[in-house]
This record gives structure tokens, sequence and C-alpha cells, in this order.
């Protein structure tokens, strides 16, 4: 017999497949749980810290990056007095907190802006070393963290100079909401640097001031746990498949403080994409943020309901089981014996013939072979119109309409979460203040473009040959990849010079008064330009062309659902995955939410987030303007993220998708394995109970050929000997029957 083949393969791996699944509910249902604390919370506090993470690191590489790369720009020039350097530094960029130019020979404070710069600290025998100009963290006299960054600024002639710029450890743009506390901590797990929690003494209150108490032991005990947690591979950090945050993430449950629960969420410093660390990855920096968490303790899981399917579910599946080997197995195969033993001559006995069915009709065909092949006439007994009908695919589709029984309620319509269902109310603030993160994110980012381009059109406002400013544009290119193409402009928009693709400037048109523009509007691709003038050139403008792939990647983070960037008039110009350039939010909703968010509250407009019900539809949805200062704010954008929980580790929607689950796999059980018992055995049986009543009704030249090496095919190769054997007894009674004749 063939293995995949015949009729017990289906019908066996049919049981297992639901004796399974009856375990697999069981289990799976039974195990879902109401958690005071759904573990969405958690995972939310998780990709929360990851944002904090990346947009520290991405700080920390552009201002080491920045500090060099403007030092190349001098050193490339003329030489420049120290404090021409300091003043174009701090005009260009407020990013540094204290910048210093030191004389590295004689170790001599050439200038100074800013905090004091403790330059006392470097080793200037080292500089020359490989990782001598690596940045470096040093803690001051008052406690406090600062990055130390280096950079050279070298001309002929001139002892050699050490631009310094000191940074704080601190969150560019974080939103952290009011019950949010955010900390950098180190390898040791001491806390660096943090924000959200006051000072004891800067509280009023002994209420307020033992809860100050309670969230910096708690604070500190996170980053204890998360330094320790640091050990395990990134991999096992986080969901298979999730992919995302490239770092180890994770998140940790705390204690209890008058009924709010203590919730963090931790991740290193990772780079954006595989491959070797960056400048802020070697610094073993781990970021970790605590929230305050109130717990649901209503109930409206029901445990036993597990069990109470999975018992359904076995006894449909013992009795559709019962039914194929009473009905289709067990006639078959003493058909199959039957069949065997008139084929070997055996014609002593009567065939046992089954009662109904594709199998009595070959039984009662076989039957009459046995009286022909015994010598006696050919005798045609109809079939009744029962036995026609009662075949085993009706059988087949009698069970599956059982298992449909179970199985369709059980993925349509119970365990529904319904418009009833509970969201965490930290989920929609972490949803509004995830947002508004990204939202300055994008603003600093086309900030500091615009201050990039600035600086460019600063250094090279002296320079008259196009080679040497094509240098300086290809360099610029080179150590920022948020461009897809930089050129200057004169006075007359004509483009002087350039790198990169094709200029999008309109041509003759004079370079914008604005600094951050929108290009081919309406287009296929939205094109965001900043233009930056370069002094005494007569209107002269460096432009530089931002890569839309750039910003679309400010937006792919996990757990917001779908992100995008629109303008003032809320047109989406970006988003984490497929969108239409220029076309409108999906729903009014949005829409009017986008509008809403974007109205000043006091001197700035504040993000939104809110719960959108329209029945068992349910949806959580942000929005936050651009806020804050620098030329970006001038764009009046937004960045608008909206999703849907059904799929979070909420635990009704937990609950509803295992079940829906455990319908769908017995539906595709029953079509599995019943279609494969009607393609392997229904089908050729029905075709083969016609050929064996055209045999026994006298058609001696069809030739029984079997379709499948398996119960049914042993039964069509014993008719086939049966029919040659009633054709050899043909030929000999006509043999004698001639001469007979004849005389």
């Amino acid at each position: 017999m063939s293995l995949l083949g015949g009729i017990r393969p289906p019908i066996a791996v049919f049981a297992t497949l639901l004796l399974a699944l009856a375990g697999v509910t069981a289990l799976g249902l039974g195990s879902v749980k109401h958690k005071a604390l759904p573990e969405a919370v958690l995972t939310s506090q998780q990709h929360f810290a990851e944002d904090g993470a990346v947009a520290l690191r991405a700080s920390l590489d552009e201002g080491v990056t920045d500090l060099r790369r403007v030092a190349g720009m001098f050193s490339a020039g003329a030489p420049a007095t120290p404090d021409t350097v300091l003043d174009k530094v701090g005009s260009t960029y407020q990013k540094w907190r204290g910048t210093a130019v030191i004389e590295i020979e004689s170790g001599k404070l050439l200038a100074a802006r800013g905090e004091n710069v403790p330059f006392k600290a470097i080793d200037r025998t080292k500089l020359g070393d490989k990782d001598g100009l690596a940045p470096r963290m040093i803690r001051l006299a008052n406690g406090e963290t600062r990055l130390m960054s280096f950079a050279l600024l070298t001309w002929d002639d001139k002892p050699q100079q050490l631009l310094v710029a000191t940074n704080s450890l601190r969150f560019p743009g974080i939103s952290l909401g009011k019950f949010r506390a955010i900390a950098v901590v180190d390898a040791e797990g001491t806390i660096l640097s943090s924000d959200g929690i006051p000072e004891p003494e800067q509280v009023l209150t002994d209420l307020q001031r033992d809860e100050v108490k309670e969230s910096n032991r708690q604070l500190k005990a996170f980053a204890k746990q998360a330094v320790k947690d640091n050990s395990r591979h990134p991999l096992t950090t986080k969901e298979p498949g999730s992919g995302g945050f490239l770092g180890i993430s994770g998140s940790i449950v705390g204690d209890t403080f008058r009924g709010d629960r203590s919730v963090a969420g931790y991740a290193t410093l990772a780079p954006p994409k595989a491959g070797p660390g960056t400048i802020a990855t070697g610094l073993g920096l781990t970021v970790v943020s605590m929230v305050k968490v109130m717990e649901d303790p209503t109930n409206s899981i029901n445990p036993l309901y597990g069990l109470v399917a999975a018992g359904a579910l076995l006894l449909i599946g013992v009795v559709v089981v019962a039914v194929l080997m009473g009905t289709v197995q067990r006639p078959l195969l003493k058909l199959f014996l039957e069949s065997r033993r008139l084929a070997r001559g055996d014609l002593r006995r009567p065939v046992t013939v089954p009662p109904y069915g594709e199998t009595a009709r070959i039984g009662q065909a076989l039957e009459r072979l046995r009286v022909q092949l015994g010598g006696e006439p050919a005798a045609t007994r109809p079939t009744s119109r029962l036995r026609r009908r009662l075949g085993a695919s009706l059988l087949i589709v009698l069970c599956a309409a059982v298992v449909l029984a179970w199985a369709a309620p059980v993925a349509l319509l119970v365990n529904r979460a319904g418009n009833t269902v509970v969201i965490p109310q930290q989920l929609v603030d972490d949803q509004r203040e995830r947002t508004d993160t990204i939202s300055d994110r994008v603003r600093r980012s086309l900030n500091e473009g615009h201050a990039d381009l600035t600086s460019v059109g600063r250094l090279i406002g002296d320079e008259t040959d196009p080679k040497d400013m094509q240098a300086v544009l290809e360099r610029t290119a080179y150590e920022h990849k948020r461009y897809r193409s930089l050129y200057v402009l004169d006075g007359k928009g004509q483009v002087v010079v350039k790198t990169g693709h094709k200029p999008r400037h309109p041509d003759g048109q004079a370079p914008s008064d604005e600094p951050i523009v929108m290009l081919g509007e309406g287009g296929k691709e939205p094109v965001v330009a900043g233009y930056a003038e370069i002094p005494g050139r007569d209107g002269s403008a460096v432009v530089g062309e931002f890569r839309t792939d750039f910003l679309n990647s400010l937006l792919k983070r996990p757990g917001l659902g779908q992100v995008r960037v629109v303008d003032a008039e809320r047109r989406v110009i970006g988003g984490n995955n497929g969108f239409l350039p220029f076309k409108k939010l999906p729903n009014k909703q949005l829409d009017s939410l986008v509008q809403g968010s974007a109205q000043k509250v006091g001197m700035y407009p504040r993000p939104s987030g809110v719960q959108f019900r329209d029945g068992d539809n349910v949806q959580l949805a942000a929005a936050a303007p651009f806020s804050g200062g620098g030329p970006a704010k001038s764009l009046g954008w937004s960045v608008v993220s909206w999703q849907k929980p059904n799929g979070m580790a909420i635990p009704a929607y937990v609950l509803q998708n295992r079940t829906v689950l455990a319908g769908l796999l017995a539906l595709t059980a029953a079509a599995a394995c019943l279609g494969w018992l009607h393609i392997i055995v229904a089908k050729p049986l029905r075709l083969l109970a016609g050929q064996a009543e055209a045999l026994a009704d006298g058609d001696r030249r069809t030739v029984l050929f079997p379709r499948h090496h398996d119960e049914v095919g042993a039964v069509a190769r014993s008719l086939e000997l049966v029919r040659q054997a009633l054709q050899d007894r043909q030929r000999r009674d006509g043999a004698q029957a001639v001469p007979a004749g004849r005389n």
C-alpha cells in the first residue's frame, strides 16, 4: 500500500490532529488569565526605552560627527583664531554646554565658551594613539557626568590645536508625560543623569517627599536589574521575528506603592543597523524608563472555557472518527478481502455485501460476478436509489458539517472582545508620548540638517574656486547621509556646483528666504530642502535636499502601528510604510485629531492621544505637532500615529485571537484531512463502483486500471483479474460452441 494513500492515513491523521487541537485548546485558552498589569503595558515600556536609546545614540553620534566635521572644514581653509572658531561653532550649533580650544604642545587654553571645560583631565601625550581622540565620559565636581569630545585643528606653520566640547547625557526631546522618569545608566548600574523625578527638597508636602524617595529607590533598583539583564543576547529579549531595535531591551515589574505599580523598560545604545557599532554604542550606556501604572483588578475571563471547548471538540472527534471508521474504512477493507478471494478463484461462499454506499454497489457487483464465474448467466440487478445516494462523499460532508458546527461559532462568535474591552490608559498615554518623541526627533533632524548647511555656507563664504566648493559639498554628503543632493545656488537661482542627484530647485528662481521648504509639491515624491545663505555672496545659498528614506526611517518604531508626517494642510508627506504623497489621512477622525492638537495651549501646541470606538472597532491614535524652536518650526507639520489594539497582549484580545485560531485550525484540519479522504478514496471509489456494475452487466472490454496503490486500487486489480477470467471463459465457451454448430 502507498504510504500516503489508502483509507487509513487520512483518518488516522485527522484523529491525531483533533486530539492535538483539543489539547492546544485546553492549554491555550485555559492559560489566558486576567492580569492586573497586561503584557502590552510591559512591551510598551520596552519600546519607550528603545525610543530613548535611539534618540540618545543619534544625538551623541551627531554631536561628535559635527565637531569633527567643523574642525576638518576649518583645517582645510585659511588659519582662524580660536575665538573665531568657537564663535562660528556656537552660532551654528547650540548643542554643546562648553567648548574650548587648547594648544596641544603646551596645554595652554586659547579660548573657551560656555561652562568650564575640564581640559586638565586630558592626557595630551595619548592624543596621537589610535583611540586618543575617542570621546570619553568624565565626572564633574558637582557629581554630574559629561561626554567630552575632541577634534584636531591643524594648519601649516601653526602649532596643532585641540577643539574640545562637552555635552550632558540628557535626552533630546523625549516626551515623558506626568508620571514617568528616564535615566542614563553606566555599565556598573550607576545613574549618570535622570529626568522626570524632582529633587526631594523641591516638593512641599511629606506625602510628595515620600513618593519622590520611593521613585528614586525604584529607579536605582531598576538600573541595577537592567545592567544585570544586559548580559543576555539581543535576540532573546524580543519576540521572534519582531525585528526593530538591534540592542538589548526588556521590561521589569517593580513594587507597588500606594496602589500604583512601578514598571520599567530598558534598552542599551545600539547602532542603527547591523554591523560595527558607533561612537555612542561603545560607551556602554543603558537607558531606563520608569512609569507608575494603576492596576485593573476586574476579571472578565472564564478559566473553564478552555476545558469545555476542548471537551466538546474531543467528543466531536470521537464521533466523527468512529463514523468514518465504521461506515467507510471497515466496509472498504472487507470489500478488499472479498475481491481478492474472488480473484484467487474461491467461489464457494457468497460475497458479504456492505449495507450502503459505493462499497454496497461494488459488493453487489462482486456477488453477481461470483455467480457468473460459476457458470450461471449474467443477471442485471438494479441498485436501489438509497444505496447510490448514501456514498462516502456524503458521509465525508456530514462529518465536515459536524466539525464546522464546533469551529464556526468558535472562530466567529465566541469570546468576542467587543466594545466593552478595557484598554489600559497607559497604552493611550504611551501612544501619545512616543508620537510626540518621534515628532520632536523629526523636527530636530531637520534643524540639524539646516545647521549643517549654515556651517557649510559660512565655511565656503570666502571660496571662489568651484573645485574647493565641490570638495566641501562632497565631504558633507559623505559624512551626513541625510541628503539626496547638495548644491550651491547663486543669487539668480543658477546651480554653481552640486553633488548627488539632480537638483529640484526651479531653474532661474532665486533661493528661498524660508530655511526649510517643500519642493515638487503634488509630484510622486515629496522633497524637503533646506536653504542656508552664504555670507557675502550676494544672495547665494547652500541647498540640501533631504532623502525621503531618511525622513521615513525616523518614523519606523515598533509598537506604534501606522505613522505619518503631515503638513499644515494635513496632507501625507512621509510614513513608516507605504503611503500616497500629498493625500489626506484615511478618515475624518484622524484629521480632526491632528487639527485639534495643532491648536496652541499656552506657548506651544500639545500632543493628543485618544481611543476611537465604533462598535467593536477600537483604535488608538495620537497626534503631535512640531513644537520647540528651530527652522523646522515654521513648517507647521505634525506626526500622527494610529493602530488597532487587537494585536496587543491584552488578555481579552489574547483570548479572542486564540479562540479564533482554534476555530481556524479545526477548519483547516477538517478541510485538509477530509479533502484528502475524498480525493484519495471517495472519488476513485465512486468511479470504481460504476465500472464494477458495468462489468457485472456484461462489459468485458473495458480494462480496469488502479488509480492509486491502496485499498481501492487493490479492489480494481482484483476486478481486472475477474474480468480477464470471465473473458477467458467466454472464449472457451465460444470455441466449444463453434464445432457443435457444424455437426
